[in-house]
């Protein structure tokens, strides 16, 4: 017996983040769906005994919660109202949207659902896939109560960490951005200290124990440099990511009247990364695009 009785819950997206929630909900007992248009992904899910459907629509038809966790806002509409979209089908009452979009398409695509007669949680992702598979990853939620209570079991299964940020869908997408803007301000900013501890010829990782222990510490100068140090720069979270993030938070900080100086030289030198041939790799690679002598701003 599963723990949705319902019906099965569906997931569209299974990259890393997908999948490592696919496989959590699969572990605690839910029956779980997924959808890809990678056939190697798809493939990976199968072998873990996950039911792959053939479309977003095939999918919501057996699915009443269906959580999209694709990259942006375009493959987000596609996924919900292209021609076999999830709002195609029958049966699904409600969408768990989990990508770093901006407000106002999180806003849009929010109104379609409801005219469609489906719930929508505003619900950005944080953490990493390592934390997404053990349920503890950031859920950063905004919905109504009503429709929070319907999800609490899959929620409280997937985070342990799940921040109500109120009823005004939107704002979830907006403090992921406020997040990710430090985030990629933090990342940018150790990455070019660490490159100058080596080049005036100190040991990266001596510097970077000093770091940690002192005023410059940041929690993704220590995950993300300690790999970068080590040469593994296999992606987790892609250089591309950080690059749109930055730039969707520098667009909400335009439309909001506020300059932001350090936010706009960190977008810019993950955009330069990007350009550099990083942006399939982890953004831990910004370390190793300075070392190359990337040119100054």
């Amino acid at each position: 017996m599963t723990r949705d009785s319902a019906g099965a819950v569906g997931i569209v997206g299974i990259g890393n983040m997908g999948l490592a929630m696919a496989l959590r909900l699969q572990e605690t007992g839910f029956a779980v769906r997924v959808r890809d248009i990678d056939p190697a992904r798809t493939a990976l899910a199968a072998a873990a005994g996950l039911a792959v459907a053939p479309t977003p629509a095939a999918l919501a038809a057996h699915c009443r919660r269906v959580v999209v966790a694709v990259v942006d806002a375009a493959q987000t509409e596609a996924v919900l109202f292209g021609p076999d979209g999830v709002a195609a089908a029958p049966g699904c009452a409600g969408v768990m949207l989990c990508p770093t979009i901006a407000p106002d398409d999180t806003e849009r695509l929010a109104l379609r659902l409801a005219a469609a007669g489906i719930d929508c949680i505003d619900a950005p992702m944080s953490g990493g896939p390592a934390r997404a598979r053990a349920g503890q990853m950031s859920l950063l939620v905004a919905c109504a109560e009503p429709v929070y209570a319907a999800w609490s079991d899959l929620i409280e299964v997937l985070s342990d960490r799940v921040f109500r940020l109120g009823e005004r869908v939107g704002d979830g997408a907006r403090v992921k951005l406020v997040n990710n803007l430090l985030a990629g301000i933090n990342l940018a900013g150790a990455a070019e200290a660490l490159a100058l501890a080596e080049r005036v010829g100190l040991d990266a990782a001596r510097a970077l124990d000093v770091i940690e222990q002192s005023s410059g510490q940041s929690w993704i100068a220590s995950d993300r440099m300690r790999r970068a140090i080590a040469g593994d720069l296999a992606p987790r979270a892609h250089t591309s990511l950080l690059n749109k993030d930055t730039h969707l938070a520098l667009r909400m900080a335009a439309t909001a009247g506020l300059a932001t100086p350090l936010g706009s030289a960190a977008a810019a030198a993950f955009a330069r990364a990007c350009d550099a041939g990083w942006a399939d790799a982890d953004d831990a690679s910004l370390l190793e695009h300075l070392r190359r002598g990337a040119p100054g701003r």
